[in-house]
């Protein structure tokens, strides 16, 4: 998946043509879209009360800001391939840890760039508390990290396999 280090992000080459094919629709399509819809706005009036245009114009932001972490983020990645399934965490792995050893208080996470989160499980930034935690660590190791309110956990890998998308 990615692993950051300093300005550079490792992308698998299936995560590169993905976001390179978000960036030339952004950038494409959907932006005469968001014109076309500023344009029918602008149309019917009266600019200062008129709803539908600051809402597309406050779409076109969004869009044009996506547009810009697209173009950084694929200006400075590394393409590579996914993690081996050796065990050891490192993104763009699926890991499952236990709450100070329980093995009944567990959760399972990606450990991957919010670029990568995914419906069907929840993605930890390498650069969280537990993300920074946990990564480097071997399946059967403890690693602690630090909580909000400045007390450490500790945690044990329980597994860790590439992520399949």
């Amino acid at each position: 998946m990615t692993q950051t280090s300093d300005n550079v992000t490792w992308l698998t080459q299936e995560a590169y043509n993905q976001l390179k094919a978000e960036l030339e629709y952004l950038s494409g399509p959907a932006r005469t879209e968001i014109s076309k819809k500023i344009e029918a706005a602008r149309e019917e009036g009266d600019l200062r009360e008129n709803g539908g245009y600051h809402a597309a114009k406050e779409e076109q932001g969004k869009q044009e800001l996506r547009i810009r972490q697209l173009q950084q983020l694929l200006e400075n990645a590394k393409v590579g391939e996914a993690p081996a399934d050796d065990g050891v965490v490192e993104p763009g792995m699926v890991v499952t840890i236990a709450f100070d050893g329980d093995e009944d208080d567990t959760i399972t996470f990606l450990l991957a760039s919010r670029e990568y989160a995914s419906s069907d499980v929840e993605t930890y930034s390498p650069q969280s508390p537990l993300g920074a935690g946990v990564n480097g660590k071997k399946v059967g190791m403890d690693a602690e990290y630090e909580l909000p309110n400045g007390k450490m956990a500790s945690v044990k890998v329980l597994a860790a396999k590439p992520y399949q998308g």
